[in-house]
């Protein structure tokens, strides 16, 4: 097969994105921040403690391509679990903490990549000295995580209601608690359920630090609502340049967000992970089932994690030009036949009938060359 398309940023900069300058911290083997790809997180919804279920969700988060994932610990017998769970997973954990100092220590003791914690929320100075320590001596991370539902008490009362120079300022407040440790291993998130209040106080944010800034859109919903919340408001910083690592909240299983998360940087450009389908809508030109076929050759090709580009089109009008910038095209046709390309270049007919093979074939093919490289 000839060599991939030319990469289109290089030929369309008005496709380039600039990112915010940030420093870089680790979680566990993943960099964050700097010029680190932006890393996909999601969490599992399973009892910590119940650690065969925990393990095999973050297996599967792992399988879908998750860089980070986050689990709860809200009691002894979570924080006691996770010893056994990282030693388990690949993938770096996160412990989500609330409240009591000792579950982010023992998190810390026992295998946690990073804490998921807001310092002024575990009773003072003192006791985040001691969570402090207990990440530096075990090579763990902080995530300060504000959200709109959970503002302290002090900062409604001043802003009247939850706004982005409130949730700004508890955001920095728990970071000047980290720094007046000399810690500055952490990320920070200001995450809430309305799109305008998040992206503004993102905004506001990346303006007052340096530090790596994880993304969210909070509460956003269901799959298919909980999806546009997230691409419209998240989409919208990441094309801004302001995003270090992601989180697309979704009340559904697990590794959708995963999927989703990758979508959203591939439409940008910013992770190449996987086959990016490019296919048009359908409509009576078409030369075949174009709903149907995309929807097999997703599952179809949902084992390959090299970045691929296929062009699905249904009829000549615009196949031939989106072909041009994929790896594989196919492009429907007359009498039952369609047209199959390769970094542009036209290989052949292929009958309906067997145009999926034909497509899954060649997208392996491909895969298997950028493994080779």
């Amino acid at each position: 097969m000839s060599a991939a398309p030319k990469d289109i940023n290089s030929i369309r900069p008005w496709r380039t994105i600039e990112r915010r300058k940030s420093r870089k911290i680790r979680v566990g083997s993943v960099e964050v921040g700097g010029d680190a790809p932006i890393a996909v997180q999601s969490m599992t919804n399973t009892l910590t403690h119940d650690i065969e279920a925990t393990v095999g969700q973050t297996l599967a988060l792992q399988e879908a391509g998750a860089d980070i994932v986050r689990v709860s610990v809200p009691d002894p017998d979570s924080s006691a679990a996770l010893r056994a769970i990282v030693d388990q997973v690949q993938v770096p954990l996160v412990a989500d903490i609330h409240f009591h100092y000792k579950r982010g220590i023992e998190a810390a003791e026992n295998g946690a990549a990073c804490l998921r914690i807001n310092p002024g929320n575990i009773g003072g100075q003192d006791r985040v000295r001691e969570v402090v320590a207990a990440a530096r001596a075990n090579g763990c991370s902080i995530r300060i995580g504000v959200n709109g539902g959970s503002l302290e008490r002090e900062l409604l009362e001043k802003y009247g209601e939850p706004c982005p120079d409130a949730m700004v300022e508890s955001a920095l407040m728990h970071a000047r608690m980290l720094d007046d440790e000399n810690f500055h291993d952490y990320k920070i998130s200001v995450k809430a359920s309305d799109i305008f209040l998040t992206v503004a106080a993102y905004h506001q944010l990346a303006e007052a630090t340096d530090a790596p800034l994880h993304l969210g859109i909070t509460e956003a919903g269901g799959t298919r609502i909980g999806t546009v919340k997230s691409s419209i408001g998240m989409g919208n910083l990441l094309w801004a340049g302001i995003g270090d690592t992601i989180r697309v909240s979704l009340s559904a299983d697990p590794v959708e967000e995963i999927k989703v998360g990758f979508d959203m940087l591939k439409s940008l450009g910013l992770r190449t992970r996987g086959v990016n389908i490019i296919s048009c809508p359908s409509c009576a030109r078409q030369g075949f089932n174009v709903i149907e076929t995309v929807k097999t050759l997703e599952d179809r090709l949902a084992h390959i994690s090299e970045p691929i580009s296929l062009s699905i089109i249904g009829c000549v009008v615009n196949g031939p030009g989106e072909a041009m910038f994929t790896d594989i095209g196919f492009t429907g046709g007359s009498a039952g036949y369609g047209m199959m390309y390769h970094a542009g270049k036209k290989t052949g007919k292929t009958d309906n009938e067997d145009m999926i093979d034909d497509i899954v074939r060649s997208v392996e093919e491909r895969a298997a060359e950028l493994r080779g490289a």
